[in-house]
């Protein structure tokens, strides 16, 4: 409940600060089809008929709904007025609106960031419809930049469940570090990294079949791909891409280690220039993150150190944020 608070609080700092005059979520029967917004509105809970959940910068909390929803609505203590309705939404909502009287309408509407994109077409022909014998049809924008906003600025508590969600992946890295031996194949080294978020009670960050990556030598197909039979070798690089979910916040972590040779004490040469250079690089955009500084520029830096070592340049971004998915906020440390 708390963690709900916190961000609808958040929410009405960032429509001040936005000049926005309210933002409104729109859904019907969430447990088909669910808005990602719902998650910092109502929590894990789901609503059945049209649902209109409201606010405004004055600091209005307004939840239109069903008649049968109201009493779990309530038990939030999020929302200042509850509104419930037995025949149709269409009337409430028209005279809510008007009355609160917005000059803009934010609504899930984007045009970048998935996570803004709860508003199925249906239900925009359905809201353009109700208001369309008002102005306010005429005033609805995007919630795009509320919504990034929203996501990407974390409170203490959301940055407190990702640290921990970081803290345990670190632990299972170095776990399965320790008990990985040559000619596991990369399924099994995968299921162990699954038995081991199970024995720390996290779920992983993303589906189960290809969370973990492990990419053991230079044939193992590196993406957004799971496991393969390929086994692990003396002279394979050995590549990690792993995250769990505590609390339903995600880490997103990947790794790289090299297999030793028989008679090798360390990686040879050019796969420890390799490492280096890509530590530089993630060591010294760390170094340049600040508030205010663009994630271009942040990405520039990495993307330069490789290429100048010579490297061809990486046709990805360097990084992301982290949230209630692995690929959460608004920001992003990349190309333009």
């Amino acid at each position: 409940m708390f963690l709900i608070q916190e961000k609808v609080n958040q929410a009405i700092e960032i429509l001040k600060e936005q000049s926005t005059d309210m933002w409104l979520t729109f859904v019907r029967e969430t447990s088909g089809v669910r808005d990602p917004a719902l998650d910092f509105l109502i929590g894990a809970g789901d609503l059945t008929w049209q649902s209109a959940l409201i606010l405004t910068r004055k600091g209005e909390r307004i939840a239109i709904v069903g008649n049968l929803e109201k009493e779990s609505i309530s038990r939030l203590d999020v929302f200042n007025e509850i509104l419930g309705y037995d025949t149709a939404v269409s009337g409430l909502l028209k005279e809510t609106i008007t009355r609160l009287d917005p000059a803009r309408i934010a609504v899930n509407t984007p045009r970048n960031n998935v996570h803004a994109d709860g508003l199925t077409y249906s239900m925009y022909a359905f809201l353009r419809e109700y208001l369309s014998v008002t102005p306010y049809a005429d005033r609805l924008v995007s919630a795009e930049p509320v919504i990034s906003a929203l996501r990407g600025r974390k409170t203490p508590a959301e940055q407190e469940r990702v640290r921990k969600a970081v803290q345990i992946t670190d632990e299972i890295f170095r776990k399965t570090f320790a008990q990985i031996k040559v000619g596991m194949t990369e399924i099994e080294v995968g299921e162990m990294m699954h038995s081991l978020a199970r024995e720390h009670g996290v779920e992983l960050a993303w589906v189960p079949e290809s969370c973990p990556a492990v990419n053991s030598g230079p044939n193992s197909p590196v993406g957004h791909s799971g496991p393969t039979a390929i086994k692990l070798k003396r002279g394979h690089v050995l590549h990690f891409d792993f995250g769990v979910k505590y609390e339903g916040y995600c880490s997103d972590i990947q790794r790289v280690c090299y297999i030793l040779r028989e008679g090798e004490t360390q990686a040879p040469a050019e796969v420890q220039r390799g490492f280096d250079v890509i530590r530089t690089a993630v060591e010294k955009s760390r170094r340049a993150m600040k508030p205010g500084v663009t994630g271009n520029s942040i990405d520039i830096i990495s993307r330069g150190i490789v290429t100048d070592a010579g490297y061809p340049e990486f046709p990805y971004a360097l990084g992301h944020q982290l949230g209630r998915v692995a690929h959460d906020g608004g920001a992003l440390l990349g190309p333009l």
